[in-house]
């Protein structure tokens, strides 16, 4: 932000904005978007390419500011960062919409399934207890059919 206030200082807005529409014409923007599946994500990789015309600039030296060109090389590092920065947050989101589908199916298991499945094991357990004691008082009273 200081060079771009430094070259409209020194240059003025209208002429910055004349040059950056002619300048336009010699990069052109090439976007490669591809998938990679990545820890159980499918993640887009970005790949940014700006084809430069090998011309002249669209501006002369003397006319114009020292920090046009330093403007220019820190605007094209600006958009490759720009695009580095969208892959980390496309990963991040996607991250934690796994992580909220994770924590749903925890909470699940947590608060339903395992107390349900606690409260099936009680019922079956009791149910043994009850037969256990079922054939203890069934061999008991062979024991003592027997032995009268």
């Amino acid at each position: 932000m200081g060079k771009l206030y430094e070259t409209y200082k020194e240059m003025g807005t209208r002429n910055l904005y004349l040059i950056s529409k002619m300048s336009k014409i010699q990069f052109v923007p090439k976007i490669l978007v591809t998938y990679i599946k990545q820890m159980g994500n499918i993640l887009p990789e970005i790949t940014l390419k700006l084809k430069e015309d090998k011309q002249l600039p669209a501006y002369s030296f003397m006319q114009t500011s020292h920090h046009l060109d330093d403007l220019i090389k820190m605007m094209i590092t600006l958009f490759e960062l720009m695009v580095s920065l969208a892959q980390k947050e496309d990963m991040m989101l996607k991250f934690a919409h796994n992580f909220q589908k994770l924590n749903r199916r925890i909470n699940g298991l947590k608060n339903i399934i395992i107390p349900e499945l606690q409260a099936e094991i009680k019922k079956i357990r009791e149910i043994l207890e009850e037969v256990d004691r079922e054939n203890f008082i069934r061999l008991k009273k062979t024991k003592d059919l027997i032995y009268k």
